[in-house]
């Protein structure tokens, strides 16, 4: 998985870079990540795991890299752009998850990718790897991600596999004109892009009524008043809804 979060990246094959992993463990992504030739950082929350990083350290097994205990609901505190990427490899979902009575995973998402999105350099990427329980879940990681800056969607590997499907949130952070990469197993595979016009359209399909004060929510409310009887409507016509300039 590590190795195709990297290939997701799209790292430059010329030079090594300074990767972010989160929720690093005990360092076997690090290891993928090392062996192909960049450095890293690694965040995790779990103490143990750190310990387990460290030892493996100071065998020799990883080198070339150094960890943080830190919970990623409270942010990555490092420099703007300091990092030329970022991966996680099952960590994101539990942030979806209120362990605490002060928990609140929407404002822990954002909080985890609007601090990323600073201390990445401009045209980067950052891969999440994740098991999401719901798509209500996909709904909070995507939109919590676009407030904070990125562009992205989701890619599926193998979708139609029970065992071998996986999913990565692919996030860029601008700077460079990007598409979203294609999941394995191309003919069937889904790639899921996501804009502020989709968002709109996602919001509009949950709530099964248009967005308020577009010039469908607009029609569709002249449409009732007319059932209702009640008259001085005015006709619809090319210019309802339209936007105005703000100029008198």
């Amino acid at each position: 998985m590590t190795e195709r979060a990297l290939e997701l990246l799209n790292l430059p094959e010329d030079q090594p870079s300074l990767i972010l992993d989160l929720g690093c463990g005990s360092g076997l992504s690090g290891q993928v990540l090392e062996e192909s030739g960049h450095y890293w950082v690694g965040v995790d929350l779990s103490a143990s795991m750190l310990d387990v990083a460290n030892e493996r350290k100071e065998d020799k097994d990883i080198e070339g890299c150094d960890f943080m205990l830190g919970d990623l609901g409270e942010g990555v505190p490092f420099r703007a752009g300091a990092f030329d990427g970022a991966v996680s490899i099952s960590a994101l979902q539990w942030l979806c998850n209120a362990d605490k009575s002060c928990h609140r995973p929407a404002k822990r998402l954002y909080t985890l990718f609007s601090s990323l999105y600073a201390c990445l350099s401009r045209g980067s990427r950052a891969v999440f790897q994740f098991y999401p329980e719901t798509p209500q879940q996909i709904e909070l990681m995507t939109q919590q991600a676009l407030r904070a800056g990125f562009t992205g969607g989701v890619v599926v590997d193998y979708p139609n596999s029970t065992k071998a499907k996986k999913m990565f949130l692919v996030l860029f952070t601008g700077g460079v004109s990007t598409s979203l990469p294609k999941g394995l197993e191309e003919e069937t595979a889904k790639t899921v892009k996501y804009s502020d016009d989709m968002r709109r359209e996602r919001y509009r399909d949950m709530r099964g009524k248009p967005v308020k004060k577009s010039r469908h929510w607009i029609l569709d409310k002249k449409e009732r008043n007319r059932r209702q009887g009640k008259s001085e409507i005015r006709p619809d016509t090319k210019y309802t809804g339209r936007k105005r300039s703000g100029r008198f």
